[in-house]
């Protein structure tokens, strides 16, 4: 059973979302996902200044079975990325919603979270695959 935090919404794909005021939200990809990669070797984080629409390939995490794609959950601009990932991407591994978190989103709209998955959702669709 992976670990699946309440205070998060999450998209199909396997991106969670944080929110941190002002319409900025943290995204990170989840235990699940992460547990289905394996071990992070490499992660490609966008720039500082894009500019992203729900569903645009973002992202892409390499592991050792596969390299995958990282989904825009929301609509925005990336305002911020974690650069500790640069030199130790296998965070996203061991804490993938506390230090492996990948990047930071400014909302277009703030409201658009509210379309992704709460927990229940989430854990259902997983529980689907």
């Amino acid at each position: 059973m992976s670990n699946i935090p309440t205070d998060l919404r999450y998209a199909s794909t396997h991106e969670w979302v944080r929110p941190e005021g002002d319409g900025v939200f943290t995204v990170g990809i989840s235990e699940h996902a992460q547990g289905l990669l394996g071990d992070m070797v490499f992660v490609e984080l966008p720039d500082v200044g894009d500019t992203v629409s729900t569903g645009d390939d973002i992202a892409v995490a390499e592991s050792v079975k596969a390299a995958s794609d990282v989904y825009a959950p929301i609509s925005g601009e990336v305002v911020g990325i974690n650069e500790d990932l640069e030199d130790s991407p296998e965070l996203v591994n061991s804490d993938p919603y506390g230090d492996g978190w990948l990047f930071k989103i400014k909302a277009d709209d703030a409201e658009e979270v509210e379309g992704l998955l709460d927990a229940e959702g989430y854990e259902n669709s997983i529980d689907e695959e």
